[in-house]
């Protein structure tokens, strides 16, 4: 008969290899989302007042640079407007007006003035801000000289680029850039697809 003894540093070695294999498979239902074009949202019909702002390209200032420093400063200033629900999404000249303004309604304002500006690649998101918030969140994704930017002037005092927010934050729902409307899916999903 032959008797094989198991140190127990051995046993606690592989446990940790096996949780650390298991919790990297877990990693990978937090991939990066992939926005599918789609004909309707849940939201379409409370986003009708802000539509022909979505739709706009702008006031016509012309091809201006929008640089991350004059974002901050936009960004900074929505932020210091006091929070107030709405249950209607309110216009920019409403937000401007000094009453208090929520996220849709400080997004909505933030597009305004980058579309005014010339900025280019630039959507409206709807979801969560993080995987354990109650309710949805609003914010905006930019796509700027390689890098893609959340601009999120509720929470936020400036621009964060996407990756460096962390993969339970910012977690997108749909998306609206001008009359394109999407969904987000994993991109896992839709590479099965």
């Amino acid at each position: 008969m032959i008797f094989i003894s198991l140190n127990p540093f051995f046993l606690k070695r592989i446990l940790l290899v096996l949780l650390t294999l298991i919790g990297l498979s877990c990693a990978s239902s937090y991939a990066e989302r992939l926005l599918v074009t789609v004909n309707a949202t849940p939201y379409d019909h409370q986003m009708s007042r802000i539509q022909p702002i979505l739709s706009s390209e702008g006031r016509g200032r012309g091809q201006e640079h929008v640089s991350l420093r004059m974002v901050n400063n936009w960004i900074g200033n929505l932020r210091s407007i006091p929070y107030g629900f709405s249950r209607v999404w309110k216009t920019p000249s409403e937000t401007q007006s000094g009453s208090p303004a929520d996220c849709k309604a400080k997004a909505v304002a933030l597009y305004q003035t980058m579309k005014d500006h010339g900025a280019t690649d630039l959507r409206l998101v709807i979801g969560k801000r993080t995987s354990r918030s109650r309710a949805t969140h609003a914010w905006l994704e930019w796509e700027a000289d390689g890098d893609n930017y959340v601009l999120d002037p509720t929470i936020n005092w400036m621009a964060y680029r996407s990756g460096d927010v962390g993969s339970s934050s910012y977690i997108p729902y749909y998306a609206f850039a001008g009359n394109r409307k999407y969904r987000a899916a994993p991109s896992t999903l839709v590479a099965q697809n």
